[in-house]
């Protein structure tokens, strides 16, 4: 069970699934979400539609249209509000819901973006670490389940501060 860190999108990645940072209402208006909303196709729009608010902390997938993943995992992170509102709960409780989720679809391979670092404006240096642990919290959990993990990170920036947060938590 050793986690990948690798810096790029995770728009391309070629794993079951791909999860993306998204708002309760799934829509893509702008930055990942946009961007996979666009490489996926008018499929993957389409079949949002269908689905009621996601609430914070929660996940739910799709199909991934034309991405090279088989599967969008959907996940709500929180929107940053100066860390005294169950931010750092609810960050975790969306990559452990994705984790779930993934292996409710039969997902065995699942790459994570940097959930709530963008225009949700939660703080790269405290969203790592909790992404990390709740991560290897739930993959151990599932580990019959899932062969392999992989957070992309957009950044050299991001690359750089999840690498340090995995190798600290180690």
């Amino acid at each position: 069970m050793t986690l990948e860190f690798r810096n790029g999108s995770v728009v391309f990645a070629a794993t079951d699934a791909i999860v993306n940072a998204a708002n309760s209402h799934l829509m893509h208006a702008g930055g990942l979400a946009r961007a996979i909303a666009d490489a996926a196709g008018p499929a993957l729009a389409a079949e949002c539609d269908l689905i009621d608010e996601v609430p914070t902390g929660s996940a739910v997938a799709t199909t991934a249209g034309d991405l090279a993943a088989t599967w969008v995992i959907h996940a709500v992170g929180p929107v940053w509000d100066g860390g005294g509102s169950g931010e750092a709960e609810l960050l975790g409780s969306a990559y452990r819901s994705s984790l779930e989720v993934a292996v409710e679809i039969g997902a065995r391979s699942i790459a994570f973006p940097s959930i709530s670092t963008g225009i949700f404006g939660y703080p790269l240096e405290l969203a790592a670490p909790v992404a990390i642990a709740a991560v290897r919290e739930a993959w151990a959990a599932h580990a019959d389940a899932i062969d392999a993990v992989a957070f992309y990170l957009y950044s050299e920036r991001e690359y750089g501060v999840f690498v340090r947060a995995g190798e600290a938590g180690s």
